[in-house]
């Protein structure tokens, strides 16, 4: 059982769902790649992480605000269950990491963080009392992942092959990380959960953590 965030020290959580292949969207394809199920539905109403603060990058929060405001407005195509998800993102609170957008925000309950984003994220664990999770940010995610400051890696990963349509890759330019998983489980009998805690490796291999074999 996960404690909530307000009973330890802040944590960061690095939060992907993804194609087999490594992609985090894919042109032409639905939202979830059209294989959400109603365990996966339920998993994210009860997620004990929906108490955390999203932290995500400029692009993200311009694609997901303008996503979450046509959904709220009914002014879009797309299903009731990514009305929902999207919708309802107005209600929690985000800190975007940008040197670029400038206050007020139009997107509710987000704060601007236009500094260097590394470092601050590193105070907000440091010294704040609600714990982070990302939301897209391909960049901001490897940034913050080869500083050290991930304590837990998490996919889902969805069982299409997207070479040819796939956007947004995770993985590229990445530094070398050791992986020591600590969840796992099954969605409607196709997707997966992998949950990790991450460490850097900074040298050869062979200083990998000996759990790894």
């Amino acid at each position: 059982m996960i404690d909530s965030p307000r009973t330890r020290s802040p944590e960061l959580l690095v939060d992907f769902i993804v194609s087999l292949d490594g992609y985090g969207t894919a042109d032409g394809w639905p939202g979830w790649w059209g294989l959400e199920g109603p365990e996966y539905l339920k998993w994210l109403e009860e997620q004990p992480e929906g108490a955390y603060t999203l932290l995500l990058g400029a692009n993200t929060y311009r694609q997901m605000s303008e996503m979450s405001g046509a959904a709220a407005g009914g002014q879009s195509e797309f299903s009731d269950d990514e009305e929902a998800s999207l919708s309802g993102l107005a209600a929690v609170p985000k800190i975007v990491c940008s040197s670029t957008l400038t206050t007020p925000l139009a997107w509710p309950n987000t704060e601007l963080v236009s500094g260097d984003a590394v470092a601050a994220v590193a105070e907000m664990k440091r010294t704040g009392t609600r714990s982070l999770r990302t939301l897209g940010s391909v960049s901001l995610c490897r940034s913050l992942m080869a500083a050290g400051l991930v304590d837990r890696f998490r996919l889902v990963i969805f069982p299409v092959i997207t070479g040819s349509t796939g956007q947004d890759r995770i993985y590229d330019g990445y530094q070398d990380f050791a992986l020591e998983m600590i969840d796992s489980r099954t969605f409607d009998g196709r997707l997966q959960l992998v949950e990790y805690t991450p460490t850097v490796l900074t040298g050869p291999h062979a200083h990998a953590p000996a759990s790894l074999g």
